[in-house]
């Protein structure tokens, strides 16, 4: 071989083949031979072996290209030209000019194609060039520059319809089942499992062969299952992929099935209509699963709000209507540390949560023991005026929550740890949900282990029982419901923290929970933990299950004039406290 000549093959030319067989490489495939002037047997091979030394290269060329369409690049002026072609004509001719874009296998097409689905791809009136739209002016979709001489009032949007739609999301499939990027493959395969498109078969098992990820595997398999069902392919094809999609599971199961069963083989129904019926059997399992965890979730939310309410309302006997504002102040204090740290320290923005927590704890557990010291302490047996000056206060802190931060919902942002959702199952948890159930039973494990493992605990259970007698033991009082009325107020700041996650910060944000919590408090038992715990789980689970029937205002309504019938018939609860005191 000649130095500046490009050779295929590096290594060294293998034996000549006898005439008439076709040559091939160690592992079976074809490999391409030297030009017949550079070989020293071409006199033996003759023409039939360029013939095939041609007939090889091509191939090999074709299987570059047919396997690697995500990695080819286009110059800029041809793949303008093609992006042009997407604006004229009607939506038929806009389909066939999105499909040779896509056949090009530029990567840039992507975002052109994707920027048309979305509906937000624009051209020039008079020219007919289409451009973004962005903040700054108009850009070149192909190299990114600026666009000279058109403005955003000169342009019209490219308009799309659902078969259009239908159309870009294939190709669009197409173009990124092969990339490198790990989420760019899963939502492509998403993609063409969502059109299940025969088209995208062939396509399809090219990328099956290639994937290593087990989850996008998984995706393009069930794919090719309800491909399958829509092609002509035998029975036996048929009922395995009737199995896969069985197997899989899902809503998205269930409707590829059931579109695909009136058109199916007489002798394959039976199976669909079994994997339908089986897959509503589980998908129904799933929906009582589901509103479950739905109802654990909100009775960690109510048992959050309510747990404080039960130590102040069980210990000191005090309706504090205030009580919601302690919550309100909590997720204002994990506000304030978010801006701190969003301004000056925007790398640790994922670790406020753990900052907010023994402030918001603080500054609300200050703020209950001032308000017992100042207000409370005066109006102890006196249960309507405490009502009314609790109630008076809460009206006092909105009001200066409006003044210091305005009237207007805040936003805190969720934690990178704290975003998203996960399956479990058939199950769909998000993570914001998922940690404030664990951080419920943190805090209720810690307030058990308080009340039964420290000495002031031992102090709150003995006032709660019967307070004359503790007072005659030698117990202070008075320093009992201070720091049971800041202990109660801190856990309500906690629980503002929590809230913050997955409700509007606003200074209403306490009147929201604050009869719930009245309502956990008096169901479980006044005063009791785990009474609390129960009524807390017990109505929100009771809650979820009402809502989908009764909507959430008549659920709720349901929830109170049962719990109305529960007292009446156990006026303490469902775990009543034992002791002198409260026997009378």
């Amino acid at each position: 071989m000649n130095d500046g000549q490009i050779g295929l093959v590096a290594s060294p030319l293998p034996a000549s083949p006898a005439r008439g067989e076709v040559p091939s490489s160690a592992n079976g495939s074809i490999a391409p031979q030297a030009p017949a002037h550079t070989s020293p047997l071409a006199g033996e091979v003759g023409r039939g072996v360029a013939t095939r030394w041609i007939a090889a290269l091509l191939t090999v060329l074709a299987l570059l290209f047919s396997i690697t369409p995500a990695f080819a690049q286009t110059d800029d002026a041809t793949l303008t030209t093609l992006v042009n072609a997407l604006a004229p004509g009607n939506f038929k001719d806009r389909e066939a000019a999105a499909k040779a874009l896509g056949a090009t296998g530029d990567p840039r097409a992507v975002p052109v194609l994707q920027t048309l689905l979305d509906g937000n791809l624009y051209a020039a009136k008079t020219t007919g060039q289409v451009v973004f739209l962005a903040r700054n002016g108009v850009t070149d979709p192909v190299t990114g520059a600026a666009v000279e001489g058109i403005a955003k009032g000169d342009t019209e949007k490219v308009k799309v319809n659902n078969g259009l739609r239908r159309g870009l999301r294939t190709i669009i499939g197409q173009m990124t089942l092969l990339s490198e990027d790990r989420g760019t493959r899963m939502s492509a395969a998403q993609s063409v499992l969502r059109d299940a498109n025969p088209d995208n078969l062939e396509l399809l098992n090219s990328a099956l062969s290639s994937e290593a990820d087990p989850q996008i595997k998984a995706v393009m398999e069930t794919a090719r299952a309800a491909i399958i069902l829509k092609t002509d392919a035998s029975v036996e094809e048929k009922t395995a992929a009737v199995a896969a999609l069985k197997a899989r599971g899902g809503r998205d199961a269930v409707t590829l099935l059931t579109s695909v069963l009136a058109s199916s083989p007489e002798e394959l129904k039976p199976q669909i209509q079994g994997a339908i019926d089986a897959l509503n059997q589980t998908q129904a399992a799933w929906g009582v699963a589901q509103n479950v965890w739905y109802g654990i979730s909100l009775g960690s939310v109510l048992l959050l709000a309510a747990i404080g309410l039960a130590i102040t309302f069980g210990v000191m006997g005090v309706i504090n209507m205030a009580h919601g504002e302690m919550v309100m102040l909590g997720a204002y204090t994990t506000f304030t540390v978010q801006e701190i740290i969003r301004r000056s320290f925007p790398g640790m923005l994922d670790y406020s949560l753990a900052i907010a927590l023994p402030l918001a704890f603080l500054v609300t557990a200050l703020i209950g023991i001032a308000i017992e010291r100042g207000i409370i302490r005066w109006l102890y047996g006196r249960a309507l005026e405490t009502l009314l000056a609790t109630w008076g206060l809460s009206l006092i802190l909105q009001q200066a929550i409006r003044t210091a931060y305005g009237p207007t919902n805040k936003e805190v942002a969720n934690p990178s740890w704290m975003s998203g959702s996960f399956d479990l199952g058939g199950l769909s948890i998000t993570w914001n949900r998922f940690w404030i159930v664990i951080f419920a039973i943190a805090v209720f494990v810690a307030l058990l282990a308080v009340l039964n493992r420290t000495s002031l605990g031992l102090q709150m259970r003995a006032v709660t029982q019967n307070r004359r007698m503790a007072s005659a033991m030698g117990i202070r009082t008075p320093f009992v419901d201070a720091m049971t009325f800041g202990l109660g107020s801190g856990i309500a700041g906690l629980a503002g923290v929590a809230l913050s996650q997955i409700d509007n910060v606003s200074p209403n944000l306490g009147q929201n929970y604050i009869i719930d919590s009245f309502m956990v408090v008096v169901f479980g038992g006044v005063g009791n933990l785990w009474g609390t715990l129960v009524g807390a789980l017990s109505i929100g689970i009771a809650n979820k299950f009402l809502e989908p029937y009764a909507g959430a205002v008549v659920a709720k309504i349901l929830i109170l004039v049962l719990i109305i019938l529960f007292i009446q018939r156990r006026p303490r609860g469902l775990f009543a406290l034992k002791g002198r005191a409260v026997e009378q």
